[in-house]
């Protein structure tokens, strides 16, 4: 039976984990998350305002956190562009009060072009964004893509991140600089992937995962990280030692399903043998079984499966992989059910006998090659 999402926020919290990284297909429901974890762990008084206490237990990352920086377009002029920055207490912290701006900059141009750069004004309310030709030309006042916003936002962020560690690593708070993160508990941080290249999302990676590890346990900080990314997840489940033993959870898949509610899965291993897609084919199948609902479009996705084993064993033809003795019989039923034309004679509901041909297939590709049987094993 499925969750709520409060439910799921209230599993994060209670862990004791020090990293917990949840992978999510889009639409999934992270940044929802996101938000029933800080409503949770701060939540609003009845007149709606957040006590300053609350505020401070958690610190997040996601699509909200964007909506502190908008576009004035100067459409009047049409030369003036700046993206403006709502007035809110942790930018002014770290950009004013702790002169971090240069390293947000430094943060962006590492992620995006060293040719484009972004100028504060003095308050620390607007930026604006110019791009270097390479010679003495340079084009003032640019509007930058959403993907470059998305990348300086997380790059001031990043920085804040950086000074709320090094504040709280000092043991005792009156030597800190600053207090205003004593009473923080988590940094819940949702997809800061957009539109990075595989290169510039693995350093991000790598940064993010060595900041964590810096985090003195004792300190008492606690992440959350949540990403649809593959090759995201996989680095930093490598970066943070999460494959090692001992570490048994703090890793999940997050599903939404068809009622509504939500599961959060415990995976050991990477994305490849946690939630890859030949995976979710297989669970799906699984799943149909057990619960005797075997339509005949699950002949296709048992021959997707067949063909991804194959190309993944090296065999030409997924036929192969078929058991010998009733070789081309079961190659002729897959291929006849998966590929029958539109009609009025087509049904959905197979036979009795085909439901059991699913079964028995699904289960000769799992007990037969060696790809699966790892697989199991790692389960």
């Amino acid at each position: 039976m499925g969750q709520t999402l409060k439910e799921i926020a209230e599993q994060l919290r209670d862990t004791d984990k020090k990293v917990q990284l949840i992978y999510a297909f889009n639409g999934a429901g992270k940044t929802r998350l996101s938000r029933e974890f800080k409503e949770l762990v701060s939540p609003k008084s009845e007149e709606g305002e957040e006590p300053e206490n609350n505020r401070a237990k958690v610190l997040y990352y996601n699509a909200f956190t964007e909506d502190l920086f908008y576009w004035d377009n100067d459409l009047l002029g049409n030369t003036e562009r700046k993206l403006k920055i709502q007035p809110n207490t942790y930018t002014q912290w770290v950009l004013q009060d702790q002169g971090q701006d240069q390293n947000a900059i430094a943060h962006f141009q590492r992620y995006t072009s060293n040719k484009l750069t972004p100028k504060f004004n003095a308050d620390f309310s607007e930026v604006t964004f110019s791009f270097e030709r390479g010679n003495d030309e340079r084009t003032e006042n640019i509007k930058i893509s959403k993907g470059e916003e998305s990348n300086f936002i997380w790059s001031i962020f990043y920085s804040l991140i950086e000074q709320v560690v090094a504040e709280r690593n000092v043991a005792e708070p009156s030597e800190r600089e600053t207090n205003k993160f004593d009473q923080l508990e988590y940094i819940f941080i949702d997809d800061p992937v957009s539109s990075l290249d595989d290169n510039h999302l693995i350093e991000l990676a790598v940064n993010l995962a060595g900041l964590i590890n810096s985090s003195d346990v004792a300190n008492g900080l606690k992440f959350i990280i949540t990403t649809h990314s593959p090759l995201f997840y996989n680095v930093l489940h490598n970066e943070l030692g999460l494959n090692k033993s001992g570490k048994r959870e703090g890793c999940y898949l997050l599903e939404h399903f068809e009622d509504g509610s939500f599961g959060l899965n415990v995976k050991y291993g990477d994305s490849n043998k946690s939630f890859s897609y030949h995976l979710h084919l297989k669970q799906t199948l699984e799943h149909a079984i057990t619960e005797n609902r075997v339509q005949k479009y699950h002949f296709t996705l048992l021959r997707n499966l067949y063909e991804k084993t194959a190309g993944f064993l090296g065999h030409p033809r997924w036929s192969e992989l078929l058991p010998e003795d009733k070789q081309l019989y079961f190659n002729r039923i897959i291929q006849f059910t998966s590929h029958s034309t539109l009609s009025n004679e087509v049904v959905a509901e197979p036979s009795g006998p085909e439901k059991n041909t699913v079964a028995l297939l699904l289960n000769h590709l799992v007990t037969n090659y060696r790809f699966w049987q790892e697989e199991v094993q790692d389960d």
